[in-house]
């Protein structure tokens, strides 16, 4: 830095200079690419901060508390108090199963035992007698309040008095929709719900009792950050921390896909604000090169004038960083306003760190792209003054190039925490440049050779002759238009991805949950009554699911070791080592399951056959290792892979199984989904039921009623609930997606507007000079509008060329979705580049055709 006077003049001079710049359009365009920069980033920052915050709080809706803990032990007095101190409001909850009975009636129930601060959030729906209220308490002691199909079971009416174990409770409601209501399997009976303090006079409790303890603790999201030590040393001890990302897994899917999609925009937009920034920092730079001479003249050294445009583009950054966090906090204000029915109001305000890290953005952007065609100032001659053609090299563009990627590749690491991911995507990115290079000059050697076809003379139409002359413009400004068409394909490129990425999100989304999406199970089918169960069914239901063998069976052990001892640590409480699983056999993969590694059983046989499990599973059951497929979810967090071998213990039988394949699937589909399957041969000894999932349409309680009679021991679990929550947040959250979308559209725009403002003066030059020789204002305006289009149009197949193969590889590496061709995409890109460019770009010269052919003339090189 110069002496304190001298930087105290620089100071004021690059004050000055800006001020007196911000007339010319490259400054202006500078300035809205790097505001938008700092806006895309800082309204994706803090929405995807208060969205994470947030998820944690709709987990206190979804699983009943902004923290729930579960074990198969009371919880101590010392974690009590531990979260108290924190904030934290606590409520304790006990579930089990146990029989009910009224008079000879007898029916097993999936008891509730809930406080009188129960629940934290939501309210229950709940019929006392005059018609469905909702309440924010559950029953008062001495009473209970029954499922309806339970109530039909043992025939109770409100009022009645039932036993459950020693005590006796009084019916005095019948709870339609819990607040937390629950999707997995855990219990297959009708719900009771009473009160903890009759929990004592049941005599339900007892050593060896299967009892599940749980804390659900609500508080304020800082109470929660605080916390999170203490909660990785529960989950270390083995205490169940409920997680909405894993159990609501289609529910976690949408929001994991959004978040990502969201931050994938978020580097889109920067990406073509720093397109932008490039392409009106040539014309900033070449707007100040007389001067740069000038003040050479005047003996301002190369420090001098470095400091000096440095400080200008500072101001403006600064600036620009102020507007851009202003239109994010507002971005961000509007993406929730659109998600209220999903994130709870008493959110914590945004925090300070999105905001730093989108000032951070706009100067990593302003560096990397603006900074070495910035130095071409520095390198500038003062007899630049005399002699006009002495004009300093351009910055090579393979510096420009790198350096640009250095600094995007360090952005992409920031906003993605992988520097795996960002080094993969940089390195490939480079490799794509460089092949985009070599195929952008084909592509417009060739679109240029097309046009120099087209046929001349007076018999020539006035359009053809134009669409000619555009091309041979552009051809004498090759390393120039190579260097647009670069610049138009990318900002097409990341506009289709974004747009293909959100349409497909979109599809993906409203598949997921169709009007016959089935949203009651059928749980222990039995074998006996499995054929009139579904006749019975398919008489009545809409749609209905396979139906599947369920065997119950406990994680005992892996490769020999004590379950629990041989995951990782912060594994140690998972559910799955917990609590039974769900075991199934399938011939066939099932619908939704895709192999992700290994190999299905039916590859198996074709290589075991005669010999291994398939000739010694029924003779030795004990001894012979089988070959199961498992979920690649539980898989990771097991630490499990392919060869690893699983005991589970079913009633008093060990079965040990090897991982031979793992599978994806499809959680979001609300059909029956299993963590663990079998080959058939294996498990059919044992006792088991059947499950499936259908759809009943509103108003079909009466078939409800025939199913519940006719086949009593079969659970019906309704999740209407869960799937009008599951799509209110994917409307929500897709109002936010096309929110976004606009911020990266603009940032398009941007760029186009940046490029075209690079190069006015040439373009203006080439006008003065056809004025000269006698062309019109009509030839000109439509050569002008030809040039534009040609170039639009290239771009437009490059961009779709782009978009096509990078939507395909974020499908598959990323966002989980299977690849799709988009053909509509070849016919509308490069036709709405050519329109797109061509309007934009004829609009902007309009200015250019008005005026005189010698101030066109002058202006090349000229402020």
């Amino acid at each position: 830095m110069p002496n304190r006077s001298a930087g105290t003049n620089l100071l004021r001079l690059s004050a000055r200079g800006l001020l007196r710049d911000l007339r010319a359009s490259d400054v202006r365009a500078l300035f809205v690419a790097l505001a938008l920069a700092v806006a895309a980033s800082t309204m994706i920052g803090f929405f995807l901060d208060r969205l994470d915050r947030g998820l944690t709080r709709q987990a206190g809706q979804l699983l009943g508390g902004d923290l729930v803990l579960e074990q198969g032990r009371p919880f101590d007095d010392e974690l009590r108090r531990t979260l108290e101190e924190a904030g934290m409001t606590l409520s304790d909850q006990v579930d089990m199963v146990t029989m009910v009975s009224l008079g000879d009636a007898f029916q097993p129930a999936s008891l509730k035992v809930i406080d009188s601060i129960y629940p934290h959030y939501g309210q229950i729906y709940v019929d006392r007698g005059e018609g469905i209220e909702t309440l924010a308490h559950g029953p008062a002691p001495g009473e209970a309040w029954l499922a309806p199909r339970l109530a039909l079971l043992i025939e109770a009416e409100l009022g009645d008095r039932i036993q459950v174990g020693e005590g006796e409770l009084t019916v005095t409601g019948l709870v339609e929709r819990e607040p937390d209501q629950s999707a997995g399997f855990a219990n297959f009976n009708p719900r009771l719900m009473m009160h903890l303090d009759d929990l004592d006079a049941t005599n339900l409790v007892q050593p060896g009792a299967r009892v599940e303890f749980e804390l659900l603790a609500a508080g304020p999201p800082q109470a929660l950050e605080q916390l999170g030590p203490l909660i990785e040393r529960l989950r270390r001890d083995g205490v169940d921390v409920r997680d909405v990302r894993r159990d609501r897994p289609g529910l976690g899917n949408a929001l994991e896909r959004a978040e990502k999609y969201l931050s994938l925009a978020g580097l889109a937009a920067v990406l073509l604000a720093g397109v932008a920034v490039a392409m009106a920092t040539r014309r900033y730079v070449e707007r100040h090169l007389d001067t740069a001479a000038l003040l050479r003249c005047f003996g301002a050294s190369q420090r001098d004038l470095t400091w000096l445009f440095a400080l200008q583009l500072l101001w403006l950054a600064l600036a620009a960083s102020f507007l851009g966090a202003l239109l994010g906090l507002a971005g961000q204000a509007a993406l929730l306003a659109l998600l209220t029915a999903f994130l709870p109001l008493s959110l914590p305000p945004p925090g300070w760190l999105p905001l730093w890290l989108g000032i951070l953005t706009a100067l990593a952007v302003l560096v990397g792209f603006a900074g070495p065609t910035l130095l071409r100032l520095k390198r500038v001659s003062a007899l630049k003054v005399l002699r006009r053609e002495l004009d300093p090299l351009p910055a090579s563009a393979w510096l420009v190039v790198l350096v640009a990627s250095l600094v995007f590749g360090g952005l992409l690491w920031l906003y993605s925490g992988d520097i795996g991911l960002a080094a993969s995507l940089l390195v490939g990115g480079l490799v794509m440049l460089v092949v985009l290079w070599g195929l952008g000059a084909l592509l417009l050697g060739l679109v240029l050779r097309l046009a120099s076809r087209l046929p001349q003379g007076r018999s020539s139409g006035e359009l053809s002759q134009a669409v000619r002359l555009g091309g041979r413009q552009l051809a004498r400004r090759r390393s120039a238009s190579l260097g647009q068409l670069l610049a138009f394909a990318v900002t097409f490129f990341a506009m289709a991805m974004i747009a293909l990425v959100r349409g497909d999100l979109l599809t993906t989304w409203q598949a997921q949950l169709p009007e016959d999406t089935p949203n009651y199970f059928a749980i222990n089918i039995q074998p006996g009554e499995r054929e009139a169960f579904i006749d019975a069914l398919d008489a009545n239901a809409d749609d209905r699911t396979a139906l599947y063998p369920m065997v119950r069976g406990r994680l005992t052990a892996i490769n020999g070791e004590p379950a629990r001892e041989a995951v990782p640590v912060e594994s140690r409480g998972d559910g799955s080592l917990r609590r039974e699983l769900n075991l199934t056999w399938q011939a066939e993969l099932p619908e939704g399951n895709r192999v992700v590694a290994g190999r299905w059983f039916d590859d198996l046989e074709s290589a075991q056959a005669g010999t291994g499990w398939l000739g010694a599973v029924d003779a030795e059951p004990r001894e012979v290792t089988v070959p199961i497929s498992l979920e690649d979810g539980l898989a990771e967090r097991l630490g499990l892979a392919l060869g690893d071998r699983m005991t589970f213990t079913i009633g008093s039988e060990e079965v040990v199984g090897e991982v031979t394949s793992l599978r994806n699937l499809d959680w979001d589909s609300f059909r029956p989904n299993f963590f663990v399957i079998f080959p058939p041969g294996v498990l059919e000894r044992f006792g088991h039921s059947f499950i499936t999932a259908f759809h009943l349409e509103a108003g079909q309680g009466e078939t409800l009623r025939r199913l519940v009679q006719g086949f009593p021991g079969v659970s019906l679990l309704n999740i209407d609930a869960i799937l009008a929550q599951v799509r209110d947040v994917v409307t929500q959250v897709t109002r936010a997606v096309e929110l976004v979308l606009a911020f990266v559209l603009l940032a398009g725009v941007s760029v186009l507007y940046a490029a075209l403002t690079a190069s006015r003066p040439a373009r203006a030059h080439e006008s003065g000079l056809l004025r000269v020789f006698g062309a019109g204002g009509r030839l000109i305006s439509r050569v002008q509008g030809a040039e534009f289009a040609i170039l639009g149009l290239a771009s437009g197949l490059m961009g779709a060329l782009l978009a096509e193969l990078a939507v395909a590889g974020i499908y598959v590496a990323w966002l989980d979705l299977a690849p799709r061709l988009h053909p509509w995409l070849w016919l509308v890109l490069p036709l709405g580049g050519a329109l797109l460019i061509g309007a934009i770009g004829h609009a902007l010269s309009r200015s250019l055709r008005r005026q005189a052919p010698a101030a066109s003339l002058g202006l090349l090189g000229e402020a």
